[in-house]
């Protein structure tokens, strides 16, 4: 998607020199895909479609799993035809879209993001001081309702998985629980015994007597 055909070639070159800067600065976490003019080597994936930003950040433990995706804009290129051909669509993906911008078309990027409900998790003007690139965050976007979404639903497994482990330990006896039951397995045992044996201590007393009754017969 390239919407803007042809930049000036001063405004190309400080285009690219930013991008490079920002590989070094978003190396520190991510493995970083560079597309820089022309080249197409680094893609993410919209609704089945290729898009290639300016970069594409990835997992820095391997995999493709895309984490961010980056675009850099210049002064003849943040307009509306660029925003509805490129930012809106970046804005789509299931990972954080990041808008570098010159520090002077700031109110404007700002306001075709309104204008357009652009989904954008991050905006950074860029600017000279001296030889020297400087970038600064002029907009940060609140939680989502697609992050809260996800948010909730991780949330929901939490108190899920709390729930069936509360379950299994209430299912499964202590060592206090077994303990108990033990000993108490063991009284009944012992007042089963005891029992057993005051009933075997009473039954001699009865065959004692019938003798006896025997001798008053022969009398």
């Amino acid at each position: 998607m390239s919407p803007i055909l042809m930049r000036p070639v001063r405004e190309q070159l400080e285009h690219d020199r930013v991008i490079r800067l920002l590989v070094a600065k978003y190396r520190r976490r991510h493995q970083v895909g560079m597309n820089v003019g022309s080249e197409q080597t680094a893609s993410a994936l919209l609704s089945g479609i290729q898009v290639y930003p300016d970069l594409v950040l990835t997992s820095s433990e391997g995999g493709h799993r895309v984490e961010g995706v980056v675009e850099v804009e210049t002064a003849e290129s943040v307009n509306n035809m660029e925003a509805l051909a490129e930012w809106a669509p970046f804005g789509r993906l299931r990972s954080p879209f990041y808008l570098y911008i010159p520090n002077g078309s700031v109110d404007t990027a700002r306001r075709l993001i309104a204008e357009n409900n652009i989904d954008v998790s991050e905006v950074w003007s860029y600017y000279l001081v001296g030889d020297q690139m400087r970038f600064t965050m002029v907009y940060k976007a609140p939680v989502t309702v697609r992050q809260g979404a996800r948010r909730s639903t991780t949330e929901a497994r939490t108190r899920r998985a709390a729930a069936t482990r509360g379950k299994t330990s209430a299912r499964r006896p202590t060592k206090a629980t077994r303990k108990a039951r033990g000993a108490h397995g063991a009284s009944s045992s012992s007042s089963a015994r005891s029992g057993r044996g005051r009933a075997s201590g009473r039954r001699p007393a009865k065959k004692a007597s019938r003798p006896a009754s025997r001798t008053q017969k022969r009398k």
